[in-house]
């Protein structure tokens, strides 16, 4: 019970913070796209091997394809990006961890909270 008032493993990032995607990050995500829409009528054996080709060489999860995707259209906050991969099946605690890895390699950048304001 109390386990739920420990804080998540990994870094902290400041509330409010947003995401977006490095021009590094931008042509991952297009790999990413390509990759998937090439096998989409395939089935989700197809998919799953076309994440996984696409992942393994970047050091990356297959589930960072779709992080990458969410972040293309906008800056995104944690939460913003909890809500919408939820629906993907894909939990928080998941979402948290792949932008750790994706920041981490230079794929997505934290956007200065100052910068971030409208």
């Amino acid at each position: 019970m109390l386990s739920s008032l420990n804080p998540p493993p990994g870094k902290r990032w400041p509330r409010g913070q947003r995401f977006l995607l490095s021009a590094r990050g931008a042509e991952v995500e297009a790999a990413y796209r390509t990759a998937v829409q090439d096998v989409r009528a395939q089935g989700r054996e197809a998919l799953e091997l076309a994440e996984r080709r696409w992942a393994d060489p970047l050091g990356l999860e297959p589930c960072d394809g779709v992080v990458l995707s969410e972040l293309r259209p906008a800056k995104r906050s944690l939460p913003d990006l909890f809500r919408a991969l939820e629906e993907c099946g894909i939990p928080a605690p998941k979402v948290r961890e792949a932008i750790e890895r994706l920041v981490t390699r230079g794929m997505v950048e934290p956007v200065l909270l100052r910068e971030a304001a409208p």
